[in-house]
């Protein structure tokens, strides 16, 4: 797989042993995708990424230096995913904030992930984790680096006609897919977790949000997601995704992932075939 790599704005692939991102999951990430060299969702990945920054007591990189090297690194590429990676940098051994840790910058890309037309035109199958997400407010939202819970959850299954999992919280809440957020639609009404505890608020999530007025952001129940009269997933690389199956449970695609997968197409100028 061919894959581009800036480190601080320099073609090269190693960062140090030191730096708190390897050590610590001490800093963020951005996957952005790109078409023909436009990334429609940019200034959704720099507000999150900003608010991510924040958190973290991170200095907010200069977004146009990064939009100059996601450019440089996705240039030739159809269709590209461009992942911006920011650590603390290198610092002494221990927890403790290093006073002169400067940041590290990785910008590097790679090819879009071909995805099969079946899941857009007839949906998924997907199964519900055995992963429960841990509750930690400050960093609920945000996409830092430590993604382990992420991981374990996808090692659950191997079967390759299942394309998610399903993961909630503590309390049995459904939170997220695995790299995806949920949204059902139930009697009527749009719905999608607030993610206030845990869980990314993808941008993808966001841009939904903005295009929908009559949205119920809230707490969802597991037996709520199983009597939604349809459901789908929104990933900033993969769009929208309608649901098919989830254990015994079927699902047509509706036609509020019709439409938001019209609305997608055209922000992103996809022509798909009939």
């Amino acid at each position: 797989m061919l894959t581009r790599t800036l480190v601080d704005g320099v073609a090269q692939t190693q960062v140090r042993a030191d730096d708190r991102g390897l050590l610590y999951g001490d800093g963020l990430f951005e996957a952005v995708l790109f078409l023909r060299g436009r990334a429609p969702l940019w200034p959704r990945h720099m507000t999150r990424l900003l608010e991510g920054c924040a958190r973290l007591g991170l200095s907010m990189p200069d977004a146009n230096v990064l939009a100059h090297e996601a450019s440089m690194v996705c240039a030739g590429m159809d269709r590209a995913v461009v992942r911006m990676t920011i650590t603390r940098g290198s610092g002494p051994r221990g927890y403790a904030r290093p006073a002169s840790a400067g940041l590290l910058r990785i910008v590097a890309a790679n090819p879009a992930p071909e995805i099969p037309p079946d899941w857009y035109d007839r949906g998924v199958r997907v199964r519900c984790c055995d992963l429960r997400l841990s509750a930690q407010p400050r960093l609920a939202g945000i996409k830092h680096l430590n993604r382990l819970e992420n991981v374990l959850a996808r090692v659950e299954w191997s079967d390759a006609s299942i394309a998610e999992g399903i993961l909630r919280d503590a309390d049995g809440c459904v939170i997220s897919a695995t790299a995806a957020n949920v949204f059902v639609v139930l009697g009527g009404r749009l719905v999608t977790p607030k993610l206030d505890r845990c869980g990314v608020a993808g941008v993808a999530r966001a841009q939904v949000l903005a295009w929908c007025d009559a949205i119920d952001v809230r707490d969802l129940e597991m037996d709520e997601l199983m009597r939604a009269d349809e459901i789908f997933l929104t990933n900033a690389v993969r769009g929208i995704v309608p649901v098919k199956a989830l254990d015994d449970r079927r699902w047509p695609a509706g036609p509020v992932a019709r439409e938001l997968q019209q609305r997608w197409d055209a922000l992103f100028a996809v022509e798909r075939d009939a």
